[in-house]
């Protein structure tokens, strides 16, 4: 007896010690105890939580799916899912979440325990270096893109029609639609017309509409899609497609900011921005006389350049922090990041497909992964032959800008460097002395993966 009234005190001494949130619950979800950072954390004191379910203390973005509740039934642990719960003053707190099933001597359930970390702090660093290299829903790190983002405002103030030159894939439609929410045009219509997609003797009646008896079929009046644009925004997508016959209609349009409907005589005005994009070289195409100079030089009023993603390979892990975001949200999974081989291959492909591609490649692995650790065998089979045709020794490999701190990641680093400290840390992108006193810190002996061990 005396023994257990000593493990008991010296139970909460060492709750009382931690800086998680820490809370345990019976079998019926009632909290049992409730330690001081539970109590800090959610600004609810031990004396209101214990005696009460679990559910009328938290509230959490993931009650109706209770995570202790799913732990008691089926004995699977939860481990480090971010959730948001509501505190005491109403103010919403990111937390990390993990479960665990209490057991005595006998192996029989006596309820459950939870930890949980307050994220506040890495989510206010999160955002503040999401606002440093994002703008709208453009992500980068390179100084190239980065300067654009500073002209972007001024851009969009203005009435400037603006031409979008880069690869498939690098964005151009993303840089399109920001310029149109930060304009003076933002509470209007943004209208996308692909001119690669649009057949030539369609291209003007769905561009500019038809009066009825315009042709056969035109049995009424049909306004076009430069209607629905009126005060708003155009977004003229391969631009470069569009023939010789169709290019002096919309060089009117953007001198005069006037057109007429196919079969009409009457002069409509347009009050519209013009934003136009294409992946080829429109000077080239001037050149070899299949576009037009005099509408060339109306749309390059302001030119983007967008170059391709292996050209700006530091923007790599910012974007799959991003997309992992996006598609958490889209297909409720808590994947936290790709494993320190995936974000070396991710680094050093070359990325035909761009940022649309690197997209491509994490949605894939979201369907396959069940984990939360997108791995080498949760990426396409086409991703990894080609990457096999790359040397394969570690210290010429493209080190992983991002650091990894999770025991897990450094163990796959050793694995794949064959215990090489210094191949590692490469691989990694932190220095070999803090590498070393990563593995110190989670006991890890690197000669345990040397070859033959």
């Amino acid at each position: 007896m005396h023994e257990s009234i000593q493990d008991l005190k010296f139970f909460k001494v060492v709750l009382s010690s931690i800086a998680d949130g820490v809370f345990t619950v019976d079998s019926d979800r009632v909290i049992t105890s409730f330690n001081n950072a539970a109590e800090r954390i959610t600004g609810i004191p031990a004396s209101v939580a214990i005696g009460k379910r679990c559910f009328e203390v938290f509230h959490s973005d993931i009650c109706e799916a209770c995570l202790l509740e799913a732990t008691l039934k089926t004995g699977i642990e939860a481990v480090d899912r971010q959730v948001n719960i509501i505190n005491s003053q109403g103010q919403t707190i990111p937390v990390s979440i993990s479960t665990a099933v209490l057991r005595n001597d006998d192996d029989e359930v006596l309820g459950a325990v939870e930890t949980f970390r307050d994220l506040s702090t890495i989510e206010d660093l999160r955002r503040e270096l999401d606002q440093k290299y994002s703008f709208e829903d453009i992500i980068s790190k390179s100084p190239h893109i980065t300067r654009l983002f500073m002209i972007m405002p001024d851009v969009a103030e203005s009435e400037s029609t603006v031409l979008i030159q880069g690869p498939s894939g690098s964005g151009k439609e993303l840089f399109a639609r920001a310029i149109h929410n930060i304009s003076p045009r933002k509470d209007h219509n943004y209208v996308v017309i692909n001119c690669g997609a649009l057949p030539v003797h369609l291209f003007e009646s769905e561009l500019f509409g038809y009066v009825k008896g315009a042709f056969t079929d035109a049995k009424q009046d049909k306004p076009g899609k430069l209607v629905s644009a009126e005060k708003g925004t155009v977004f003229f997508d391969e631009i470069g497609e569009l023939p010789l016959s169709t290019q002096v209609k919309l060089l009117r349009l953007l001198q005069q900011r006037e057109y007429e409907p196919v079969g009409s005589t009457e002069v409509v005005k347009a009050d519209i921005r013009v934003v136009a994009a294409t992946n080829k070289d429109l000077k080239e195409l001037v050149l070899q006389g299949k576009f037009r100079d005099d509408l060339y030089f109306r749309l390059a009023v302001v030119k983007f350049e967008l170059p391709p993603l292996r050209e700006r390979r530091e923007d790599i892990p910012y974007l799959v922090d991003h997309f992992i975001k996006k598609f958490n949200t889209r297909r409720r999974k808590n994947i936290v990041s790709v494993s320190p081989s995936v974000m070396s291959i991710l680094m050093r492909h070359d990325f035909s497909g761009n940022v649309r591609e690197l997209e491509n490649i994490i949605e894939y692995g979201f369907v396959v992964c069940h984990g939360s650790i997108i791995k080498r065998d949760h990426l396409p089979s086409e991703l990894l032959k080609a990457d096999a045709t790359l040397p394969s020794d570690p210290a010429h490999r493209t080190p992983v800008v991002k650091t990894i701190n999770d025991e897990s990641s450094l163990r796959e680093a050793l694995i794949e460097c064959h215990g090489q400290i210094t191949d590692a840390a490469r691989l990694l992108g932190i220095h070999r002395t803090t590498l070393w006193r990563r593995l110190r810190r989670h006991q890890i002996d690197p000669t345990e993966f040397k070859p033959g061990r």
